[in-house]
């Protein structure tokens, strides 16, 4: 429970200086610019926490194993579909949230994908789905709805935003419930599942979408030598990243998908505390959004959980 804890912290730092690094001139100096930030941002991230993960990897001694893990095991190639899934859909989708919701309520909208890796667990692992938790997951999803009624919150699109919510909704639930089936396998441990999933995500940006949007040349620009503080902070928050994803999976790994993604999602509550108490923002402490965080934050994890678990099983 601690990893799943430590997972959301960290993750909620990373939240608030990715959300810096969107705001700077780079990212908002043109409309290709605002267009590219959140893909550009996110292959830059995943990249530079595919090294970070590299040089974890290669202090303890493991960078055979990842590759054995990678090249000789099935389990190691479906880490491979988390990852694409994970990255180029759910990072894409969070940053975008991030991105046009703000970084606070970015991070609350998409606190959702408990509830999605709940549902996705019932539907492909056939695992059992009591009726309170299709209700919770319901309420949920009108509390990210209720997000945009706060007038205060200065918010350039939400519904580009709830669509990225969705999108990292989904790709985050199903990347959950593919490596607690993949890190079952002893020759897959979470951290050469982290080296997979980050260097995984990298290159399909690198190769694929960036070429397809024309994003390089402005991937490159952003190398001239007069952003070497925005590219310090991406850095920074690509290292605060891995240390999540790395507590992340050996949460899952210990505990399970559905608790692990519980504990994590607590990210969104940090994300609100670190915006006022980094970034001196309050304007996110309105009635409205509270309310709604809250109601995001307790349904989507309760929709994740099993009251059984929680409160007891009489029959055991």
């Amino acid at each position: 429970m601690i990893y799943g804890i430590i997972a959301g912290i960290t993750w909620a730092l990373e939240t608030i200086i990715l959300g810096i690094a969107l705001s700077m001139t780079p990212f908002t100096a043109t409309e290709e610019a605002i267009f590219l930030a959140p893909f550009v941002s996110t292959f830059l991230h995943d990249a530079c926490s595919s090294i970070w993960a590299a040089f974890y990897n290669g202090i303890r001694g493991n960078a055979k194993n990842v590759w054995y893990a990678l090249a000789k095991t099935k389990s190691g190639k479906f880490v491979v579909i988390a990852a694409v899934i994970g990255g180029p859909v759910g990072m894409t989708g969070y940053v975008m949230a991030v991105n046009y919701m703000g970084a606070s309520i970015g991070a609350v909208a998409s606190a959702i994908f408990p509830a999605i890796g709940a549902v996705l667990a019932y539907l492909f692992l056939k695992e059992k789905m009591q009726w309170y938790r299709w209700i919770l997951l319901l309420i949920t999803l009108f509390g990210v709805y209720g997000l945009s009624y706060s007038p205060e919150l200065d918010m350039s699109n939400f519904v580009l935003g709830v669509i990225g919510a969705l999108m990292c909704a989904f790709g985050w639930g199903i990347e959950a419930v593919i490596l607690a089936k993949c890190l079952q396998d002893p020759e897959v441990k979470d951290e050469y599942a982290l080296q997979i999933r980050q260097t995984t995500s990298a290159l399909v940006y690198g190769i694929f979408i960036l070429p397809v949007l024309k994003g390089w040349r402005f991937t490159v620009d952003l190398f001239d030598g007069n952003n070497g503080r925005l590219l310090l902070i991406i850095i920074l928050a690509a290292f605060f990243a891995t240390v999540s994803y790395l507590f992340y999976y050996k949460a899952i790994a210990d505990i399970g998908a559905s608790k692990a993604m519980a504990l994590n999602v607590s990210y969104s509550a940090w994300a609100i505390v670190f915006t006022v108490l980094i970034l001196h923002d309050t304007s996110v402490l309105t009635p409205v959004t509270i309310l709604c965080a809250a109601i995001v934050i307790i349904c989507g994890i309760l929709a994740a959980a099993d009251f059984k678990e929680l409160f007891g099983n009489n029959d055991n």
